[in-house]
Parts: structure tokens; sequence; C-alpha cells
């Protein structure tokens, strides 16, 4: 089955593509970025990013947001994290964080899908920590200031390994299981 997956960003494209692959999902690549309100409310963030790609598109579609919830902030920037991430970007965000006290972190991804007639969200999460310093490659946002609970190396550290147990991939997982629920996709 082949459905549409818009995102400004070519790393989460791939990522998707990687994880949804094995589940007889082919993701069409709508390369464009939808202005996301500014929210810390993500499902709203989600269903409103989703209603204009949709508009945009006229088609199936699904788009998804990921968002750090640091517990020393009372876990924001949730839905502002790419704003916050612009602004601090890696040393600055673990200073940032170092100062806070609190170190831990959960991530979580939400994605919305449209057939046109209704919205669905799916959400997948795991806990971490940040580092003292950013530790890997700095090219996928703040993947470089995660550590996962029960692991010891960054996401950005991880490469491709992380597929496996991302928010991402568990959200993919259960969008992956609703298709198969409704399509008989294998």
């Amino acid at each position: 089955m082949k459905i549409r997956f818009m995102s400004g960003n070519a790393h989460k494209i791939a990522e998707v593509q990687r994880i949804l692959a094995p589940a007889g999902v082919e993701i069409v690549p709508v390369s464009r970025k939808i202005e996301e309100l500014q929210t810390e409310d993500v499902d709203r963030l989600v269903r409103d990013k989703l209603i204009k790609a949709f508009e945009v598109i006229g088609r199936p579609l699904f788009v998804e947001h990921t968002g750090l919830y640091l517990r020393g902030l009372n876990d924001l920037p949730a839905g502002l994290t790419q704003i916050f991430w612009d602004k601090l970007e890696a040393d600055r965000f673990v200073n940032l964080v170092a100062g806070l006290g609190d170190m831990t972190v959960m991530a979580k991804t939400v994605l919305g899908y449209c057939d046109g007639r209704e919205i669905r969200l799916f959400e997948g999460s795991i806990e971490g920590t940040v580092p003292p310093a950013p530790v890997g490659p700095r090219g996928f946002q703040w993947d470089c200031v995660f550590v996962p609970n029960g692991h010891t190396q960054t996401f950005a550290e991880m490469g491709e390994a992380k597929d496996e147990i991302s928010m991402r991939r568990k959200a993919l997982d259960h969008f992956a299981a609703y298709l198969q629920s409704v399509r008989g996709v294998k």
C-alpha cells in the first residue's frame, strides 16, 4: 500500500520509510513544510497541521510531530520543541537542562492520519535523559542530546538502531496496525 507522508525533514522521511517498509507500507514523501500552530497542545498542533496538509494534497496522508518534555520545565517545550531547539541548539540546550537540576525527559511522537473522512491520531513515547554534553552527529535535531532509558548512547550515536526503540517507531507501529486492520495490509 502507498501512503503520503508530508514532512520537510529528510531525516524523518527516511526513518519513516525504513520503519514502515517491512509492514508493507510504501511511503510517498511529500517534502513540504507546513506552518505549525504554536501551542504546547500537541494533539491540537497535529490536527491543525494535518488539516492544512490535506487541504494542499486532497488525498489520504499523514503528518507527525515529535517533541521533548523536560521534567525540570514542567514538560515544556512539548509542541514548541522546534522553536525551542532552533533558538538554543545542542550546546545551549544541554546547559539549560543541566541548570534545571533534572535531566529526565520524555520524547513523544504524535502521528496524524486523514483519509478524507476522519482524522486519527497515534502516539508513541520513550523516557530518557539529557547527557552533560551533546554526543554524536548533530544533523537530526535533538538526537544528539537524548539517551533513552536502559541505553548508554544518544539516538544520534545509535544511528538506524534507534529505529527499533524510538517514540516514532512506537507511533508508526500503532499506525501500521490500524492500516492493517482497515485495509488488510500485511
